[in-house]
Protein backbone atom coordinates (compact mmCIF):
# COMPACT_ATOMS: atom_id res chain seq x y z
CA UNK A 1 0.00 0.00 0.00
CA UNK A 2 1.18 3.77 -0.97
CA UNK A 3 0.94 5.67 2.09
CA UNK A 4 1.09 9.41 3.11
CA UNK A 5 2.79 10.49 5.63
CA UNK A 6 2.07 14.18 7.72
CA UNK A 7 4.15 16.30 10.52
CA UNK A 8 3.16 19.48 11.83
CA UNK A 9 3.86 21.23 14.69
CA UNK A 10 1.25 19.96 16.67
CA UNK A 11 -1.44 17.28 16.10
CA UNK A 12 -5.11 17.35 17.27
CA UNK A 13 -6.61 13.74 17.20
CA UNK A 14 -10.25 14.70 17.96
CA UNK A 15 -9.88 14.32 21.14
CA UNK A 16 -6.52 15.62 22.09
CA UNK A 17 -3.19 16.90 21.65
CA UNK A 18 0.08 14.98 20.31
CA UNK A 19 3.07 15.81 20.37
CA UNK A 20 5.29 17.36 17.44
CA UNK A 21 6.94 14.32 17.11
CA UNK A 22 4.03 12.67 15.52
CA UNK A 23 3.38 11.46 12.26
CA UNK A 24 -0.23 10.63 10.63
CA UNK A 25 -0.09 8.18 8.33
CA UNK A 26 -3.21 7.67 5.53
CA UNK A 27 -4.10 5.79 2.69
CA UNK A 28 -3.82 7.54 -0.56
CA UNK A 29 -7.96 7.93 -0.25
CA UNK A 30 -7.39 9.73 2.97
CA UNK A 31 -8.48 6.73 5.35
CA UNK A 32 -6.02 6.61 8.63
CA UNK A 33 -3.63 3.96 8.78
CA UNK A 34 -1.83 5.10 12.13
CA UNK A 35 -0.47 7.91 14.20
CA UNK A 36 3.45 6.60 15.07
CA UNK A 37 6.18 8.54 16.14
CA UNK A 38 8.51 10.51 13.52
CA UNK A 39 11.52 7.84 13.86
CA UNK A 40 9.31 4.72 13.36
CA UNK A 41 7.22 6.17 10.24
CA UNK A 42 10.14 6.08 7.35
CA UNK A 43 10.50 8.35 4.52
CA UNK A 44 7.96 10.54 2.25
CA UNK A 45 7.15 12.42 5.64
CA UNK A 46 5.13 16.11 4.18
CA UNK A 47 6.46 18.55 7.09
CA UNK A 48 4.18 22.00 7.67
CA UNK A 49 3.83 24.75 9.98
CA UNK A 50 1.02 24.78 12.44
CA UNK A 51 -1.58 22.09 13.81
CA UNK A 52 -3.03 19.22 11.70
CA UNK A 53 -6.72 18.58 12.33
CA UNK A 54 -9.49 16.72 11.74
CA UNK A 55 -11.73 17.65 8.98
CA UNK A 56 -14.42 20.69 10.40
CA UNK A 57 -18.15 19.65 10.66
CA UNK A 58 -20.36 22.08 10.03
CA UNK A 59 -24.14 21.33 11.84
CA UNK A 60 -25.92 23.90 10.97
CA UNK A 61 -26.00 25.07 7.00
CA UNK A 62 -29.11 26.90 5.08
CA UNK A 63 -27.07 25.25 1.43
CA UNK A 64 -30.22 26.27 -0.61
CA UNK A 65 -30.23 30.07 0.73
CA UNK A 66 -26.65 30.39 -1.19
CA UNK A 67 -28.43 32.63 -3.65
CA UNK A 68 -29.57 35.30 -0.84
CA UNK A 69 -26.07 36.07 0.02
CA UNK A 70 -25.68 40.27 0.94
CA UNK A 71 -29.01 40.51 0.03
CA UNK A 72 -30.00 41.18 3.53
CA UNK A 73 -28.84 43.93 5.43
CA UNK A 74 -27.28 43.28 8.43
CA UNK A 75 -28.30 43.99 12.25
CA UNK A 76 -31.91 43.88 10.91
CA UNK A 77 -32.94 42.14 14.16
CA UNK A 78 -34.77 38.81 14.10
CA UNK A 79 -38.18 39.60 13.39
CA UNK A 80 -37.00 41.95 10.29
CA UNK A 81 -34.57 39.38 9.01
CA UNK A 82 -37.24 36.49 8.99
CA UNK A 83 -39.66 38.58 7.01
CA UNK A 84 -37.15 39.89 4.48
CA UNK A 85 -36.53 35.63 4.21
CA UNK A 86 -39.78 34.93 3.61
CA UNK A 87 -40.54 37.97 1.04
CA UNK A 88 -37.32 36.78 -1.05
CA UNK A 89 -39.17 34.62 -3.63
CA UNK A 90 -39.05 33.98 -7.83
CA UNK A 91 -35.21 33.73 -8.26
CA UNK A 92 -33.98 31.96 -11.25
CA UNK A 93 -33.39 27.65 -10.80
CA UNK A 94 -29.95 27.70 -12.40
CA UNK A 95 -29.01 30.87 -10.22
CA UNK A 96 -29.86 29.05 -7.43
CA UNK A 97 -28.17 25.90 -8.57
CA UNK A 98 -24.95 27.65 -9.10
CA UNK A 99 -25.10 29.18 -5.50
CA UNK A 100 -25.92 26.43 -4.47
CA UNK A 101 -22.56 24.89 -6.34
CA UNK A 102 -20.29 27.35 -5.36
CA UNK A 103 -21.25 27.82 -1.44
CA UNK A 104 -20.25 23.91 -1.40
CA UNK A 105 -17.42 24.55 -3.07
CA UNK A 106 -16.61 27.14 -0.40
CA UNK A 107 -17.34 24.71 2.40
CA UNK A 108 -14.48 21.98 0.80
CA UNK A 109 -12.23 25.02 0.61
CA UNK A 110 -12.56 25.90 3.83
CA UNK A 111 -11.72 22.43 5.31
CA UNK A 112 -15.41 20.93 6.25
CA UNK A 113 -16.08 17.61 5.15
CA UNK A 114 -19.34 17.22 6.61
CA UNK A 115 -22.80 19.50 7.10
CA UNK A 116 -26.02 18.85 8.42
CA UNK A 117 -28.10 20.99 5.97
CA UNK A 118 -31.45 23.24 6.46
CA UNK A 119 -33.79 22.10 3.72
CA UNK A 120 -37.09 23.68 3.05
CA UNK A 121 -36.94 22.23 -0.80
CA UNK A 122 -35.23 19.98 -2.88
CA UNK A 123 -33.20 22.54 -4.33
CA UNK A 124 -29.88 21.07 -3.33
CA UNK A 125 -30.60 17.19 -4.57
CA UNK A 126 -28.69 17.79 -7.65
CA UNK A 127 -25.77 18.91 -5.91
CA UNK A 128 -25.71 16.31 -2.91
CA UNK A 129 -25.92 13.50 -5.49
CA UNK A 130 -22.17 14.03 -6.77
CA UNK A 131 -21.52 13.08 -3.06
CA UNK A 132 -18.59 15.84 -2.57
CA UNK A 133 -19.31 16.13 1.37
CA UNK A 134 -21.42 13.89 3.61
CA UNK A 135 -24.75 15.37 4.58
CA UNK A 136 -27.29 15.04 6.95
CA UNK A 137 -30.29 16.65 5.49
CA UNK A 138 -33.16 18.06 7.95
CA UNK A 139 -36.37 18.40 5.91
CA UNK A 140 -37.59 21.82 7.97
CA UNK A 141 -41.29 22.06 8.20
CA UNK A 142 -43.58 24.70 9.90
CA UNK A 143 -46.68 25.30 10.45
CA UNK A 144 -48.20 27.40 13.84
CA UNK A 145 -52.18 26.46 12.65
CA UNK A 146 -53.52 23.37 14.32
CA UNK A 147 -55.71 22.76 11.38
CA UNK A 148 -53.10 22.77 8.43
CA UNK A 149 -50.44 20.49 10.85
CA UNK A 150 -51.44 17.05 8.28
CA UNK A 151 -50.97 19.33 5.16
CA UNK A 152 -48.02 20.74 6.20
CA UNK A 153 -46.21 17.68 7.03
CA UNK A 154 -47.12 15.68 3.89
CA UNK A 155 -45.42 18.74 1.77
CA UNK A 156 -42.51 18.35 3.94
CA UNK A 157 -43.06 14.67 3.30
CA UNK A 158 -42.61 15.10 -0.23
CA UNK A 159 -39.46 16.52 -0.27
CA UNK A 160 -37.99 13.83 2.33
CA UNK A 161 -38.89 11.75 -0.58
CA UNK A 162 -36.69 13.05 -2.86
CA UNK A 163 -33.75 13.50 -0.89
CA UNK A 164 -34.81 9.93 0.28
CA UNK A 165 -34.08 8.47 -3.06
CA UNK A 166 -29.59 9.47 -2.75
CA UNK A 167 -29.31 6.97 0.32
CA UNK A 168 -29.46 3.10 0.59
CA UNK A 169 -31.10 3.82 3.87
CA UNK A 170 -32.39 7.12 3.92
CA UNK A 171 -33.40 7.50 7.66
CA UNK A 172 -29.92 7.80 8.32
CA UNK A 173 -29.11 10.53 6.53
CA UNK A 174 -32.58 12.33 6.65
CA UNK A 175 -34.99 13.67 9.02
CA UNK A 176 -38.22 15.67 8.80
CA UNK A 177 -37.76 18.71 11.92
CA UNK A 178 -39.12 21.43 13.59
CA UNK A 179 -38.26 25.33 12.47
CA UNK A 180 -38.75 26.68 15.71
CA UNK A 181 -40.82 26.60 19.00
CA UNK A 182 -42.76 29.84 17.75
CA UNK A 183 -43.53 28.76 13.76
CA UNK A 184 -44.82 24.49 14.54
CA UNK A 185 -48.22 23.60 16.51
CA UNK A 186 -48.52 20.92 19.12
CA UNK A 187 -50.03 18.87 16.16
CA UNK A 188 -47.60 19.22 13.72
CA UNK A 189 -44.74 18.46 16.71
CA UNK A 190 -46.73 15.22 16.60
CA UNK A 191 -46.21 14.31 13.12
CA UNK A 192 -42.79 15.44 12.99
CA UNK A 193 -41.59 13.49 16.41
CA UNK A 194 -43.23 10.72 15.96
CA UNK A 195 -42.06 9.91 11.96
CA UNK A 196 -40.86 6.30 11.60
CA UNK A 197 -37.08 6.43 11.62
CA UNK A 198 -37.01 10.02 12.78
CA UNK A 199 -34.07 9.90 15.26
CA UNK A 200 -32.17 12.78 14.69
CA UNK A 201 -33.83 16.23 14.99
CA UNK A 202 -32.54 19.92 14.93
CA UNK A 203 -34.68 22.99 16.07
CA UNK A 204 -34.53 26.50 16.17
CA UNK A 205 -33.86 27.53 19.70
CA UNK A 206 -33.30 30.77 21.89
CA UNK A 207 -32.10 32.74 18.86
CA UNK A 208 -33.14 36.39 19.96
CA UNK A 209 -35.09 38.00 23.10
CA UNK A 210 -37.94 38.43 20.47
CA UNK A 211 -38.57 34.85 20.90
CA UNK A 212 -38.11 34.07 24.15
CA UNK A 213 -40.76 37.04 25.39
CA UNK A 214 -43.63 35.59 22.49
CA UNK A 215 -42.54 32.05 23.83
CA UNK A 216 -42.91 32.82 27.61
CA UNK A 217 -45.32 35.31 27.53
CA UNK A 218 -46.86 35.82 24.53
CA UNK A 219 -45.35 39.34 24.13
CA UNK A 220 -43.22 41.01 21.69
CA UNK A 221 -42.09 41.81 18.38
CA UNK A 222 -42.84 38.44 16.89
CA UNK A 223 -46.47 39.71 17.18
CA UNK A 224 -45.21 41.85 13.94
CA UNK A 225 -44.03 38.94 12.12
CA UNK A 226 -47.48 36.76 12.23
CA UNK A 227 -49.23 39.95 11.43
CA UNK A 228 -46.57 40.24 8.18
CA UNK A 229 -47.48 36.59 7.33
CA UNK A 230 -51.46 37.52 7.51
CA UNK A 231 -51.77 34.91 10.82
CA UNK A 232 -54.56 34.96 13.74
CA UNK A 233 -52.80 33.51 16.80
CA UNK A 234 -54.83 34.81 19.13
CA UNK A 235 -55.71 31.06 20.40
CA UNK A 236 -51.59 30.74 21.34
CA UNK A 237 -50.33 30.20 25.29
CA UNK A 238 -47.40 30.92 26.19
CA UNK A 239 -44.99 28.48 27.48
CA UNK A 240 -41.32 27.54 27.78
CA UNK A 241 -38.94 25.27 26.57
CA UNK A 242 -40.23 22.98 28.91
CA UNK A 243 -43.19 22.77 26.96
CA UNK A 244 -41.94 22.60 23.34
CA UNK A 245 -39.14 20.34 24.64
CA UNK A 246 -41.95 17.81 25.81
CA UNK A 247 -42.63 17.10 22.07
CA UNK A 248 -39.56 15.19 21.64
CA UNK A 249 -39.18 11.36 22.48
CA UNK A 250 -36.32 9.69 24.39
CA UNK A 251 -34.80 7.48 21.65
CA UNK A 252 -33.84 11.23 20.02
CA UNK A 253 -30.93 12.84 19.72
CA UNK A 254 -31.29 16.81 19.22
CA UNK A 255 -29.82 19.74 18.33
CA UNK A 256 -30.79 22.72 19.81
CA UNK A 257 -29.08 25.92 17.06
CA UNK A 258 -28.34 29.40 18.22
CA UNK A 259 -29.01 29.41 21.62
CA UNK A 260 -28.35 33.32 22.14
CA UNK A 261 -30.50 33.85 25.09
CA UNK A 262 -30.50 30.40 27.17
CA UNK A 263 -30.09 30.95 30.37
CA UNK A 264 -29.24 29.47 33.47
CA UNK A 265 -32.88 28.08 34.36
CA UNK A 266 -33.12 26.68 30.76
CA UNK A 267 -29.72 24.92 31.58
CA UNK A 268 -30.93 23.69 35.28
CA UNK A 269 -33.92 22.22 33.69
CA UNK A 270 -31.65 20.14 30.97
CA UNK A 271 -29.10 19.07 33.78
CA UNK A 272 -31.93 17.88 36.23
CA UNK A 273 -33.27 15.84 33.36
CA UNK A 274 -29.50 14.76 33.48
CA UNK A 275 -29.57 13.65 37.12
CA UNK A 276 -32.46 11.14 36.36
CA UNK A 277 -35.67 13.59 36.40
CA UNK A 278 -37.80 13.44 32.98
CA UNK A 279 -36.06 14.69 29.64
CA UNK A 280 -37.76 13.72 26.80
CA UNK A 281 -34.21 13.08 24.63
CA UNK A 282 -31.62 10.88 24.81
CA UNK A 283 -28.69 13.15 23.50
CA UNK A 284 -28.64 16.79 23.14
CA UNK A 285 -26.22 19.34 21.86
CA UNK A 286 -25.98 23.04 21.52
CA UNK A 287 -25.12 24.62 18.34
CA UNK A 288 -23.17 27.79 17.97
CA UNK A 289 -23.24 30.12 14.99
CA UNK A 290 -21.58 33.34 15.65
CA UNK A 291 -21.28 34.90 12.92
CA UNK A 292 -24.81 34.90 11.69
CA UNK A 293 -25.85 35.98 15.40
CA UNK A 294 -23.66 39.08 14.99
CA UNK A 295 -24.81 39.37 10.88
CA UNK A 296 -28.48 39.23 12.32
CA UNK A 297 -28.08 41.24 15.51
CA UNK A 298 -28.43 38.85 17.96
CA UNK A 299 -25.98 38.19 20.96
CA UNK A 300 -23.37 35.30 20.68
CA UNK A 301 -24.38 32.60 23.32
CA UNK A 302 -23.06 32.65 26.77
CA UNK A 303 -20.33 29.71 25.83
CA UNK A 304 -19.05 30.24 29.72
CA UNK A 305 -22.53 29.00 31.21
CA UNK A 306 -22.80 26.13 28.53
CA UNK A 307 -19.42 25.11 29.81
CA UNK A 308 -20.22 25.68 33.37
CA UNK A 309 -23.15 22.93 32.72
CA UNK A 310 -21.11 20.71 30.05
CA UNK A 311 -23.08 21.30 27.64
CA UNK A 312 -21.80 19.45 24.26
CA UNK A 313 -20.99 22.15 22.27
CA UNK A 314 -21.23 22.18 18.29
CA UNK A 315 -20.92 24.74 15.85
CA UNK A 316 -22.55 25.76 12.77
CA UNK A 317 -22.18 28.86 10.25
CA UNK A 318 -26.28 29.34 9.08
CA UNK A 319 -26.83 30.42 5.69
CA UNK A 320 -25.42 32.78 3.67
CA UNK A 321 -28.85 34.97 3.65
CA UNK A 322 -27.26 35.32 7.10
CA UNK A 323 -23.31 35.14 6.77
CA UNK A 324 -20.27 36.82 4.91
CA UNK A 325 -19.29 33.06 4.42
CA UNK A 326 -19.68 29.30 5.17
CA UNK A 327 -16.80 28.34 6.91
CA UNK A 328 -16.39 26.45 10.42
CA UNK A 329 -12.82 28.74 11.03
CA UNK A 330 -14.44 32.22 10.60
CA UNK A 331 -17.09 30.96 13.83
CA UNK A 332 -13.91 29.91 15.67
CA UNK A 333 -12.17 32.73 14.64
CA UNK A 334 -15.06 34.77 16.10
CA UNK A 335 -15.67 32.82 19.32
CA UNK A 336 -11.92 33.18 19.98
CA UNK A 337 -12.00 37.32 19.20
CA UNK A 338 -15.03 37.35 22.22
CA UNK A 339 -13.89 34.31 24.33
CA UNK A 340 -9.93 33.93 24.20
CA UNK A 341 -9.33 32.36 27.62
CA UNK A 342 -11.02 29.12 25.56
CA UNK A 343 -8.56 27.11 25.10
CA UNK A 344 -8.06 26.31 21.24
CA UNK A 345 -8.01 22.23 22.38
CA UNK A 346 -11.26 22.34 23.30
CA UNK A 347 -12.68 24.52 19.73
CA UNK A 348 -11.24 22.11 17.54
CA UNK A 349 -13.30 19.46 19.54
CA UNK A 350 -16.66 21.45 19.11
CA UNK A 351 -15.47 21.90 15.58
CA UNK A 352 -14.78 18.58 14.54
CA UNK A 353 -15.07 15.41 17.08
CA UNK A 354 -18.67 16.34 18.56
CA UNK A 355 -19.99 17.85 15.23
CA UNK A 356 -19.41 14.37 13.85
CA UNK A 357 -20.96 12.70 17.39
CA UNK A 358 -24.03 15.28 16.79
CA UNK A 359 -24.38 14.15 13.23
CA UNK A 360 -24.14 10.43 13.96
CA UNK A 361 -21.29 10.45 11.55
CA UNK A 362 -18.18 9.60 14.36
CA UNK A 363 -18.02 6.43 12.94
CA UNK A 364 -16.59 8.27 9.57
CA UNK A 365 -15.26 11.62 10.51
CA UNK A 366 -14.53 13.47 13.47
CA UNK A 367 -11.38 11.98 14.60
CA UNK A 368 -8.35 10.80 13.31
CA UNK A 369 -9.47 6.92 14.65
CA UNK A 370 -7.77 4.23 12.31
CA UNK A 371 -10.40 3.01 9.16
CA UNK A 372 -11.73 6.60 9.29
CA UNK A 373 -11.64 9.38 6.56
CA UNK A 374 -12.05 12.41 8.55
CA UNK A 375 -10.00 14.72 5.85
CA UNK A 376 -6.85 16.45 7.31
CA UNK A 377 -6.53 20.41 7.67
CA UNK A 378 -3.38 22.31 8.54
CA UNK A 379 -4.60 25.33 10.32
CA UNK A 380 -2.19 27.99 11.57
CA UNK A 381 -1.56 28.20 15.10
CA UNK A 382 -3.61 31.41 15.37
CA UNK A 383 -6.24 30.13 13.65
CA UNK A 384 -6.00 32.38 11.28
CA UNK A 385 -5.96 30.18 7.71
CA UNK A 386 -6.92 26.53 6.56
CA UNK A 387 -5.85 24.22 4.24
CA UNK A 388 -7.35 20.92 3.51
CA UNK A 389 -4.43 18.51 2.70
CA UNK A 390 -6.66 16.07 1.99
Amino acid sequence: MNYRKFQADHLFTGYEWLSGDSVLVTSQEGEIVDIVPAAAAGDNISRFSGILSPGFVNCHCHLELSHMKGLIPEKTGMVDFLVRVIQQRGFDARLIGRAIEDAENSMLQNGIVAAGDICNTANTVEQKKKGRLLYHNFIETMGFIEGTAAQRFEASRAVYDQFARLYRTPAESNSIVPHAPYSVSPALFQLITRFPGNHLLTIHSQESAAERDFIEKGTGDFHRLYQALGIDISFYKPAGMPSWLSHFLPNQSLILVHNTNTNKNDLEFIAAGSRGCKLPVANLFFCVCPNANEYIGNPLPDLDLLRTYGAAIVVGTDSLASNRQLSVLAELQTIHRHFPHIATKELLQWATLNGARALELDAVVGSFDTGKKPGVLIIDEDLSTVERLV
